[in-house]
């Protein structure tokens, strides 16, 4: 058969109709099946039925387009809200914690007696992981300042409220940190007696540490590691520590094993307030001299009287102070 254009040649693809063509085909063909009565389909009657075709497909596309489009916006704000709801969350967790963390080493590690200043909030998680009411004081928004307390909760609502001078004027050194960033909380030391008289005395206390601490390291009832000696060199060690050992040395040889103290956070000018030791030599009276050691230590009276005292195993004893350590108690003032 020859080839007349009436039918495709192989493997040559016909371009694909357009949107008008075909709908006014199908215009066409369904007018032919479905003929209406006075009806004389004319080319310019065609072009209506045809623009009204295109009109009405038109307008479904774009319903459809603009439905698809409100749908993916509003599962981008739904996604939107639920991130930042989560992130809030997540903040508000975390300054939780935090607050949870320092009210447990508060009541873990500051001596009983001593006054905390804090906001409406850590009063309250204070007052939850056991302190007393009557030894907090409560900063409202209309408090002037944390004076009257020995140590204040530095968290971000009173450093808004007080800003600089928390750090400059009521109370410049932090005894103990916890968490990062907006949600961290500073323990702070109060100068009742303002900065500079802080500053004086804690470098005066400083210089009475590193005296006393050079006695012992030259006390013979005394052994201790390279690491212990440096430490009381530097005058980081507690001064009812250092006036502790010297008592008990006093009494028997001991073995200084180690300083410590569980303070996360503290400024280099703090220092620290455990120790653990051991008689100078081991042996079967070895026990029964760490049990001595024990009940010397137990019978003290405040301020020589250790927050903790207890065995480790039967071979050692491990002594803390409270928080904070006092100052000019070696020299008397």
């Amino acid at each position: 058969m020859a080839d007349n254009g009436a039918w495709p040649r192989a493997g040559v693809r016909r371009p694909e109709p357009s949107w008008p063509t075909v709908i006014a085909t199908t215009v066409r063909l369904w007018l032919h099946r479905h003929p209406v009565a006075g009806l004389k389909v004319t080319g310019w009657r065609l072009l209506a039925l045809v623009a009204c075709a295109v009109l009405a497909v038109s307008a479904a596309i774009a319903a459809v387009a603009i439905g698809s489009s409100s749908t993916t916006a509003s599962s981008a704000r739904s996604a939107g809200r639920a991130n930042s709801g989560s992130q809030i969350s997540a903040s508000l967790q975390a300054a939780t914690a935090t607050r949870t963390s320092a009210a447990q080493w508060i009541t873990a590690q500051v001596g009983p007696n001593a006054i905390v200043a804090c906001d409406p909030a850590m009063c309250a998680a204070l007052q939850a992981s056991g302190v007393g009411a009557g030894r907090l004081l409560v900063l409202g928004t209309s408090a002037s300042d944390p004076l009257g307390s020995d140590l204040v909760v530095a968290t971000p609502a009173l450093r808004n409220q007080f800003g600089a001078r928390l750090a400059s004027v009521y109370a410049p050194v932090v005894i103990a940190s916890f968490g990062s960033g907006a949600t961290r909380i500073d323990i702070r030391a109060v100068a009742a007696d303002g900065t500079a008289a802080y500053d004086s005395a804690l470098a005066a206390d400083r210089g009475a540490r590193i005296a006393a601490g050079g006695q012992l390291i030259d006390n013979r009832r005394i052994t201790m590691s390279a690491a212990a000696q440096a430490v009381l060199r530097a005058g980081r060690v507690d001064p009812r520590l250092l006036a502790m050992l010297a008592a008990l040395a006093a009494q028997q040889p001991l073995r200084i094993l180690a300083f410590g103290d569980p303070s996360p956070g503290a400024s280099a000018a703090i220092p620290l307030r455990s120790v653990e030791m051991a008689p100078a030599s081991a042996g079967t009276q070895a026990a029964a001299r760490l049990r001595t050691m024990l009940s010397f230590l137990r019978a003290q009276q405040v301020p020589y009287l250790p927050m903790r005292a207890v065995l480790v195993g039967q071979s050692a004893l491990s002594v803390e102070y409270a928080a904070p350590s006092p100052l000019g108690l070696l020299s008397g003032t």
